[in-house]
């Protein structure tokens, strides 16, 4: 996954979301956009020195999963056996091999600096995901298609900064949500459709901070609101 194929993405979901091009770099979008989400963090493989990615920086020392493959595949892991007189004998003998596995990928393509991936496509600096397609800065989604800056939600398309949520699309800032079909900064919700600023309501639409509106008006106001997000 490039940064040219990964802005393409983030593209198709700001076009979605908001009905207007991206405009901000990949480091834009991760301080704007991103900046809450627990992401991988580089570190460099112990081994080569290369750059790696991993969900846990606490470790210290590292291995790309290729590289532990190759190591497993060449010569194992088993070491000869030397004489050990105390806890730090093995201590010492043990650091040596224990490296912290980083990159892990499995059946998934087009990936990266991404940990904890399964069965995806198209990924971009995203850990503990599972069947889903062209994901940017997310954490723990599963089932999802052109998600950004997302975290713990299922089944949810087009959408950015979706956080505890199901079934959601083309919609932006929503929180602990299931149903929620273009709307805007929304928690709690169910089953409601171009709603903004709204909390704990359900099958409802064209409603702003829990009050009705006509249809007109609101997209009025939608229209100001978008102006302000999209400010650098």
């Amino acid at each position: 996954m490039t940064d040219k194929m990964t802005l393409e993405v983030v593209n198709k979901i700001f076009n979605a979301v908001f009905g207007r091009p991206n405009t901000f770099s990949l480091d834009d979008l991760l301080a704007k956009f991103a900046f809450d989400v627990r992401l991988p963090q580089k570190v460099y493989d112990t081994t080569t020195n290369e750059e790696a990615w991993t969900d846990s920086t606490s470790a210290g020392r590292y291995i790309t999963f290729d590289n532990m493959k190759k190591r497993d595949a060449l010569t194992g892991w088993m070491v000869k056996r030397r004489e050990v007189h105390n806890l730090d004998d093995i201590i010492k003998i043990w650091n040596a091999v224990n490296l912290r596995t980083t990159n892990r990928v499995f059946e998934s393509i087009n990936v990266a600096k991404s940990d904890s991936i399964y069965s995806c496509e198209n990924v971009y600096n995203c850990t503990d995901c599972r069947g889903s397609k062209n994901i940017v800065y997310c954490d723990g989604v599963g089932g999802c298609d052109f998600l950004m800056s997302s975290q713990r939600s299922g089944s949810c398309n087009f959408c950015i900064r979706t956080d505890d949520s199901k079934n959601c699309s083309n919609s932006y800032n929503v929180i602990s949500c299931n149903k929620a079909i273009n709307c805007l900064f929304v928690q709690d919700c169910f089953d409601v459709y171009e709603c903004m600023f709204c909390s704990h309501i359900a099958s409802k639409k064209y409603c702003i901070a829990n009050m009705q509106f006509e249809k007109e008006e609101y997209f009025a106001i939608k229209k100001i609101v978008i102006d302000w997000i999209m400010r650098s």
